[in-house]
C-alpha cells in the first residue's frame, strides 16, 4: 500500500504514431505466448450471454419452438435444508386485488388473530422507591459552583392612573376592502363544497363496502 500509484498508465501518454506502429505490429506479428496452464476445472455455464446475443434470429426461433416442443427434462429438485415459512411474500400480497386488502382489514378489525401470551424472561426494573414517591431535585442543589445573587434590574419610573379615573376605550372598525370580502365568500363556498363533495364519498365507500361484505358471504 506505501507504493499506491495511481497516475494514468502509460498506455495514454504514448504517441498517436508510435501507437499506429505497436498496432500493427501486433497485428502482423502477434507474441508467441505459451500456452495456458488452468490449474482448476472449468464449470459449464452454458451459453454465455454474449454468444446467445450473437446468434441469428431464425436460431433463438427454431430453440424456442424446441423448448416447447419437447423441453428438457431436469431431474428433481434436492432440497439440503428445511424451509422457512416466512407466510405471504409482499410481491404476491400487492399483486392482489384492493377488495381482497379491504376485506382482510376488516377481518382483523372484527376477528383478530389470538397471539399467545408474551412470555418474560427478564424481571422488570424497579428503581429505587419509585413506585411510592418521586423526588424532584432543584437545580441549586446540583451546582457545585457557589450560589451568586444578583440584584435586580432597576424599575422605570411608570405613573400609573388613579383606579378611580374612568378608561375610555376608542374601537375603530376598519372597513374591508370589497376584494377581500368576496375572497372570504369565496373561500365559504369551497369549503361548504368540499363538505359536500366529502359526504358524498364516504356514502359511496359505505355502500361499496356494504357490497363487498354482502358478495363475499353470498358467494363464499
Amino acid at each position: 500500500m506505501n507504493n499506491l500509484d495511481i497516475a494514468p498508465p502509460e498506455e495514454l501518454t504514448i504517441s498517436l504514431w508510435r501507437s499506429l506502429v505497436l498496432n500493427f505490429i501486433d497485428r502482423v506479428a502477434p507474441e508467441r505466448l505459451p500456452p495456458l496452464l488452468l490449474t482448476s476445472k472449468p464449470m459449464d455455464v452454458g451459453m454465455l450471454l454474449g454468444d446467445r446475443l450473437d446468434r441469428p434470429w431464425y436460431r433463438s426461433i427454431f430453440t424456442n419452438i424446441a423448448d416447447v416442443v419437447s423441453p428438457e427434462i431436469l431431474p428433481p429438485l434436492e432440497l439440503t435444508s428445511s424451509p422457512v415459512d416466512v407466510g405471504e411474500l409482499l410481491g404476491d400480497d400487492m399483486a392482489h386485488g384492493w377488495w381482497h386488502s379491504l376485506l382482510g382489514t376488516l377481518r382483523d378489525r372484527l376477528s383478530p388473530e389470538r397471539l399467545p401470551a408474551l412470555e418474560l424472561t427478564s424481571q422488570p426494573f424497579t428503581a429505587f422507591e419509585a413506585d411510592t414517591w418521586l423526588q424532584i431535585l432543584d437545580w441549586s442543589s446540583l451546582l457545585d459552583t457557589p450560589k451568586v445573587y444578583l440584584p435586580d434590574a432597576p424599575q422605570s419610573d411608570v405613573s400609573y392612573a388613579p383606579m378611580d379615573a374612568p378608561i375610555e376605550a376608542v374601537v375603530t372598525v376598519e372597513e374591508l376592502a370589497p376584494a377581500i370580502l368576496a375572497a372570504q365568500a369565496q373561500f365559504k363556498r369551497d369549503i361548504s363544497r368540499s363538505r359536500l363533495r366529502q359526504k358524498v364519498w364516504m356514502s359511496l365507500v359505505t355502500a361499496e363496502v356494504a357490497f363487498l361484505i354482502f358478495a363475499a358471504f353470498k358467494f363464499v
